[in-house]
């Protein structure tokens, strides 16, 4: 399962749901190690692909055409950056520059609409002054005899005529005040603008890059401690079992133990623990090809059927008693009911519906920890917590009863929780 999972890349949800902290880190950090290993791997295949290519491209240059760069005084590939060279404007002055016309640009647009206001207003103005002023003298001289109306007329046209002049003089004073307000309402601009981009470039980014560096500082830290007790972990488990020199390699250790005959358990319901009375035959039709992950029950107890009563998982040593520990197809919340008034150190091992293997569930001081155990290969190992591998699910029990599954937990299994049912909930396995 390990294997597949590093070979892929890649790890069911639901199965890493299953996975406690401390198998959580050891998993990540050997799968960073495969990608470590196969970094490499592709750097080594590029540099020599290169070098390869390099070959190749000298050997076409002797032969053929090929591209001369241009070289400065130093011998060096001639380079130019914009803004650097002679004549080249600094981005400074191009920033200046570029504020400068934004705010030209906004106060014209403001000042062309304020005019449009007050020169409406300057036209209704005069024009309703005219028609008023046209209107009184009408009434007063259109009753005077027809000789004065050339009079009248010539005077109409003096007033319209200081009219026009006063209109005149309005529309310079208002065009002179809407250029005042025009330059003033641009250098306003300016300097808003220039305030914005230096509190923008001095206060909020820096404000933010800080918080940004101090969060992935964290983080880093928090990833960089998680690595290294997840490094030792796996260090001390390797170094302890081999100093105490408990652990399976191969399936060969245990493949002799295999039962000569297939067997039938027959549950014994007196005693404390059911023990294997007469030999049993299992009769299949169809010859097993087990799936790459379980996906039903009936599967389940065909795969324990198949491959796990052979090789005698759930039994104690050298007894075809089951064990107390042992139970069947629970879940994670039926274990942990069994678990709840127990003492620290107590556990059991259901059979997993997530992977071939089985889970151990562990009561702690202040809570439940759950394992998963591989049995997917030809041994049994913790799966990305204990680098060892042992030759059955009863030697991976006995060898936590004297050394701890993590340093971080120190969980060691003290006391096995039986069973509470009768019949038993393993009896589906032996049926």
């Amino acid at each position: 399962m390990l294997q597949q999972i590093l070979r892929d890349m890649y790890i069911d949800p639901e199965l890493l749901a299953e996975l406690n902290e401390e198998q959580k880190q050891i998993l990540f950090y050997k799968m960073r190690e495969e990608q470590l290993r196969r970094w490499k791997e592709r750097e080594e295949k590029a540099r020599m692909e290169e070098a390869m290519l390099r070959k190749t491209a000298r050997r076409k240059q002797s032969n053929g055409k090929h591209v001369q760069w241009l070289r400065g005084k130093d011998g060096e590939v001639w380079v130019w950056v914009m803004g650097e060279a002679p004549g080249d404007k600094p981005y400074e002055q191009i920033s200046e520059e570029l504020i400068a016309e934004r705010a030209r640009q906004q106060a014209q647009k403001e000042a062309e609409e304020l005019w449009r206001q007050k020169e409406a207003e300057i036209t209704k103005k005069f024009r309703h002054a005219m028609a008023q002023e046209k209107a009184r003298i009408v009434a007063e001289k259109w009753k005077i005899e027809i000789e004065d109306r050339k009079a009248a007329k010539l005077e109409e046209e003096k007033i319209q005529e200081e009219l026009k002049k006063r209109e005149e003089e309005e529309r310079q004073k208002g065009e002179e005040q809407i250029r005042q307000q025009e330059e003033i309402r641009a250098k306003e601009l300016y300097l808003s603008l220039k305030q914005a981009q230096q509190h923008s470039q001095h206060s909020d980014d820096d404000q933010e890059w800080e918080e940004q560096l101090r969060r992935s500082k964290a983080a880093d830290e928090e990833r960089s401690h998680k690595a290294r007790r997840a490094r030792d972990e796996y260090r001390r488990q390797s170094l302890r079992a081999i100093q105490k020199g408990r652990v399976a390699g191969l399936s060969n250790l245990f493949q002799g133990t295999r039962l000569n005959n297939v067997q039938e358990i027959k549950l014994n319901d007196d005693s404390g623990s059911p023990l294997l009375k007469e030999p049993l035959a299992f009769q299949c039709s169809n010859i097993w090809e087990r799936p790459s992950r379980p996906f039903s029950r009936d599967v389940i107890i065909r795969w324990f059927k198949e491959e796990q009563i052979p090789r005698r998982a759930g039994f104690e040593r050298n007894t075809n008693r089951i064990a107390q520990w042992f139970h069947g197809i629970i879940s994670r919340q039926e274990a942990e009911e069994l678990l709840m008034n127990k003492s620290e150190g107590t556990f059991l091992v259901r059979v997993s519906e997530k992977i071939w293997g089985y889970a151990l569930s562990y009561r702690q001081q202040s809570g439940f920890k759950h394992f998963l155990v591989d049995a997917s290969g030809d041994f049994y190992s913790f799966l990305g917590v204990d680098p060892n591998r042992h030759a059955t699910l009863t030697d991976l029990i006995d060898f936590h009863k004297e050394e701890i599954i993590t340093s971080s937990g120190g969980e060691l299994l003290l006391e096995p929780c039986g069973q509470q049912k009768n019949p038993p909930d393993y009896s589906p396995l032996f049926e």
